[in-house]
């Protein structure tokens, strides 16, 4: 549950079903979690399962997880830094991001589109493309 006047009232399940028919050569799968140490585990498995790169939208854990950002460094796929709302122009501890140093990127400001532009670049970039 996220506030309608920052993140907007579309579900995010319904808007990865838009996206999954957008783009059906390639498998999009989500995980959410409200728990540090869950989202940790799930980039873990990440590496084992085929994944070939994170859209990561870590929300307040962004600017508070030491243990997040580390989990980022140490997996071997690449992973792009995500936001819903412009995390700059809004509360200063929204500035620092203790994982934006660990991706290869970040895209913030530009809602929902932001996982689909991060899509495109890794279906643009990724050596398999499928």
């Amino acid at each position: 549950i996220r506030e309608t006047g920052i993140y907007g009232t579309i579900g995010f399940d319904s808007f990865l079903s838009g996206l999954k028919s957008q783009y059906p050569g390639h498998q999009i799968s989500y995980f959410q979690s409200n728990i540090e140490g869950e989202l940790i585990d799930r980039m873990h498995q990440c590496c084992q399962d085929g994944t070939e790169a994170i859209l990561l939208n870590a929300g307040a854990y962004t600017h508070t997880s030491i243990a997040l950002a580390d989990a980022v460094a140490a997996i071997p796929l690449p992973v792009l830094e995500i936001h819903i709302s412009n995390v700059l122009a809004r509360e200063d501890f929204r500035k620092t991001s203790f994982i934006a140093a660990k991706c290869i990127g970040s895209i913030s400001g530009l809602g929902l589109k932001g996982y689909e532009l991060g899509l495109l670049y890794f279906i643009q970039t990724t050596s398999t493309n499928g």
